[in-house]
């Protein structure tokens, strides 16, 4: 058996409410050779959370109905989500944000806008 198969792909949920962030997004992430799915909102990341498998989330903060920290929130005290990673996908750039958003317990940040060099930064190191 080879490790190659495609169960062992990691796979990345990108959660942001403009569709064209969402695309550009889930571009980077397959070019980097992820599996990816996408939510429009926290409301309908979550319900993906909880149908299926992920091992990063991409969260927008800038939200309608439920802001990414209240995801994110929702996510820590989800002790089935125990090991996800959950990065911080946001113009919010000032250094005093950035610390707030890394104090609300996101694992790292990616800001806006992205480029393919920083995606493959957070997820492949």
């Amino acid at each position: 058996m080879s490790d190659s198969s495609p169960s062992t792909k990691k796979r990345v949920l990108v959660v942001d409410d403009n569709a064209i962030n969402r695309r550009l997004a889930i571009a980077f992430v397959t070019r980097l050779g992820f599996d990816s799915d996408e939510a429009e909102g926290g409301p309908q990341a979550l319900a993906k959370l909880a149908a299926s498998d992920f091992d990063v989330v991409l969260l927008d903060i800038s939200m309608p109905v439920m802001s990414g920290e209240e995801v994110l929130a929702r996510v820590r005290a989800d002790s089935r989500l125990g090991g996800l990673r959950v990065i911080a996908y946001t113009a919010h750039a000032l250094p005093e944000e950035k610390q707030r958003l890394l104090d609300a317990g996101f694992d790292e940040l990616l800001i806006k806008p992205i480029t393919l060099k920083a995606v493959e930064a957070i997820l492949v190191g």
